[in-house]
C-alpha cells in the first residue's frame, strides 16, 4: 500500500483490493461516455461490482446502477453512496497511458473517480456491513443535471434516509475533506431573452425601435441584480454568457436575443435573482420602446448539506483521518452538482475531497489536463463508507 496513505485508510484495503480499484478507474477514464451514453461504463461497474462479491445489483435511469449490500440488522431506514459516472465533451491532453481512447470526451470532472470510489465503499461495507442496509448508487447524466431525477422517478431511493456523495477537488491536499452543513453548491439556472423591436435603415435610427441598444442596458443593468438587490451576505452570480443580433452593419434589426446563467446558494435568493432577471428584462424593454420574451429555465437547486449528515461524515472523517483532514471551503461554490435533488428530499451530505499533492500540476476540473491523485480513491471510499455506518448506527438508534 502507498506510504503516503495514513495507516487508518491504507489497512483497509488489500493489495489486490487497491489494484483492483485503480484498474477500475483508470479502465473507466480510457474509455469515457457523455451523459445517457454510459452503456460500456455500466456494463464495466457491474463486472467491478460482482467481482467483490456484490450481486443484488438493478439498473436505474437507464444507464445507472443500484447495488444493495444488506446491513447487519434486517429492517428499518437505508443509507445510499452516490457515485457519478459520466464524462464531457473535451479532448484529453494529460499524456497519460491510460488517457481517453474517445476523441473529444475525457473525465474531465473526476467522475471516474467517484464511480470507483463508490465501488470501493461498496467494497469495504461488504466485508464490514453497516447496522442497516446500504445501497450503492452509479448514477448517469450528472453533467447534464438530468441523472438524480431519473433516479429519483424511478423509485431507486425509496426507503433511503441519509444520502452521501464526494467529488475530488484539486485545492486540497489528498487526506483533507470538506464536509459541512449548509450550501455547498449553487443552483444552475439559466435565462434566455428576446427583445423585439422595429427594425429599419441604420442611417435613420428614429424610425426604429431599436433591440441591440435596449439589449445594452440590459446587460449593463443586470449587473446591479447582484449588487443592489441581493444581500452582501449571500453568494450570487448573474452572467450574460450570449449575445445575438443583426445580420448587417448598416441595419438595426426587429429582434436581439442574450443568454446567460443564474446561481444562487439558498432557494430563496434563487427565487430573488431569477424574479429580478424578469422584471428588469421587462423594464428595459418598456423604457426603449421594446416587447421582452423571457423564459427561464430551472437547472439543479443549491446543494444543501443537512446538518446530521454532515455530522455523521464529519465523525467518520475524525475517526479516519483525525480533526485536521476536515477543511472548509475558502470561498462559495458557484458550480452545480445534481445531487441537490437528492438532498431536496433526503437527509445528506456531499464532501469534496482533496486530490491534489505537492508537485502535482493543479489543473481545475473541466479542463484537458485534469489528473487528480488516485491515492483519493481510498481516502473517500474509506470515508464514504464509514459514514454510511456511523449514519446507519444513527438512524437505528433513532
Amino acid at each position: 500500500m502507498t506510504p503516503a496513505l495514513p495507516d487508518r485508510i491504507a489497512t483497509q484495503f488489500t493489495d489486490s483490493e487497491r489494484t483492483l480499484l485503480v484498474e477500475l478507474r483508470r479502465s473507466l477514464h480510457r474509455r469515457p461516455e457523455l451523459s445517457w451514453k454510459e452503456t460500456q461504463t455500466q456494463a464495466r461497474l457491474r463486472e467491478a461490482l460482482m467481482d467483490i462479491g456484490i450481486t443484488d445489483i438493478r439498473e436505474t435511469a437507464g444507464t445507472g446502477l443500484v447495488a444493495h449490500i444488506p446491513g447487519t440488522q434486517r429492517g428499518g431506514p437505508a443509507v445510499a453512496i452516490r457515485g457519478d459516472i459520466d464524462a464531457l465533451p473535451i479532448h484529453e491532453e494529460t499524456g497519460l497511458p491510460f488517457a481517453s481512447m474517445h476523441a473529444g470526451v475525457m473525465h474531465a470532472c473526476g467522475h471516474d473517480m467517484h464511480a470507483a470510489w463508490a465501488v470501493g465503499a461498496g467494497l469495504l461495507l461488504a466485508k464490514q456491513p453497516a447496522v442497516g442496509d446500504v445501497r450503492i448508487l452509479l448514477q448517469p447524466a450528472e453533467e447534464l443535471g438530468e441523472g438524480a431525477p431519473r433516479v429519483l422517478a424511478d423509485g431507486a431511493l425509496e426507503g433511503v434516509a441519509a444520502i452521501f456523495g464526494g467529488h475530488v477537488d484539486w485545492r486540497f491536499t489528498v487526506g483533507e475533506v470538506v464536509a459541512t452543513p449548509g450550501p455547498l453548491a449553487a443552483s444552475t439556472d439559466t435565462f434566455e431573452i428576446t427583445f423585439h423591436g422595429k427594425g429599419g435603415h441604420g442611417a435613420r435610427p428614429q424610425d426604429t425601435h431599436d433591440p441591440i441598444v435596449g439589449m445594452a442596458a440590459f446587460v449593463s443593468d443586470v449587473q446591479t441584480i447582484v449588487s443592489r438587490r441581493l444581500d452582501p451576505a449571500l453568494p450570487g452570480v448573474v452572467t450574460v454568457g450570449m449575445l445575438h443580433a443583426g445580420s448587417a452593419p448598416n441595419v438595426i434589426p426587429e429582434i436581439a436575443k442574450c443568454a446567460g446563467t443564474i446561481r444562487a446558494t439558498t432557494p430563496e435568493s434563487r427565487a430573488l435573482l431569477c424574479t429580478e432577471v424578469e422584471r428588469l428584462a421587462h423594464g428595459v424593454a418598456a423604457v426603449h420602446r421594446l416587447t421582452a420574451t423571457v423564459q427561464i429555465t430551472q437547472g439543479t437547486p443549491p446543494l444543501m448539506n443537512g446538518a446530521r449528515a454532515a455530522a455523521w461524515a464529519q465523525d467518520a472523517t475524525r475517526q479516519l483521518l483525525g480533526e485536521s483532514a476536515l477543511r472548509k471551503l475558502p470561498l462559495a461554490n458557484m458550480g452545480g452538482e445534481d445531487f441537490a435533488f437528492y438532498t431536496e428530499r433526503i437527509e445528506g451530505c456531499f464532501m469534496r475531497i482533496g486530490s491534489w499533492r505537492e508537485g502535482r500540476e493543479r489543473s481545475g476540473v473541466h479542463t484537458p489536463r485534469f489528473n487528480p491523485d488516485e491515492d483519493a480513491l481510498f481516502i473517500a471510499a474509506a470515508v464514504l463508507a464509514e459514514s454510511a455506518r456511523v449514519a446507519s448506527a444513527a438512524l437505528h438508534l433513532a
